[in-house]
């Protein structure tokens, strides 16, 4: 990895799994998702308004952007859960990230309501996947962007690594101006 990875993929680029994870990787995943809002609130709050609007690296979102994209894109995601489990492969609306990130509630310092939206999609996420049976973490969604359709399990698979990634970009900055 290039430098500029290292400070892109902090925890390493997406796997997607080949298979079902096992009962512990799926308990793990779930362990990320419910512990996950806790963990960002108690990263953010030592933080001042000039280092909420930092990015973690040149040409990077700032901190603020961040979390406000964690918002959007987990809401994104919970909903497409749910839209996978109740309908036969739905075909999901995407959105472009970077908009959204330049919009201005995106780029706001005030964080609580970002922060309460990732704290109540959170809690619904790990009560939805932990009821699922192996036979519904098969059902799918199908992302026209790519054209691919993505299995429950990899959801969840793919929102505990996404968790993990932003989580650490904002360590990355904290240690970059020594907190």
């Amino acid at each position: 990895m290039t430098p500029l990875d290292l400070l892109r993929y902090p925890t390493g680029k997406f796997e997607w799994p080949a298979a079902q994870p096992s009962i512990e990787d799926r308990s793990k995943a779930l362990s990320i998702l419910k512990d996950f809002p806790k963990l960002l609130k108690e990263e953010v709050s030592s933080l001042n308004e000039s280092q909420l609007q930092t990015p973690y690296r040149e040409g990077g979102w700032t901190v603020a952007q961040v979390v406000h994209h964690l918002a959007d894109s987990h809401s994104h995601a919970y909903l497409r859960c749910k839209h996978a489990l109740l309908e036969d492969t739905p075909k999901i609306k995407g959105y472009t990230e970077t908009d959204w990130a330049e919009q201005e509630d995106a780029t706001s310092s005030d964080l609580s309501p970002s922060l309460s939206i990732i704290e109540g999609i959170h809690h619904r996420w790990v009560s939805f996947f932990s009821k699922l049976s192996t036979t519904q973490m098969e059902r799918t969604y199908f992302h026209p962007e790519g054209s691919k359709e993505y299995p429950l399990y990899v959801v969840l698979a793919i929102y505990s690594w996404h968790s993990k990634h932003h989580l650490e970009h904002i360590r990355v900055l904290k240690k970059k101006i020594d907190l």
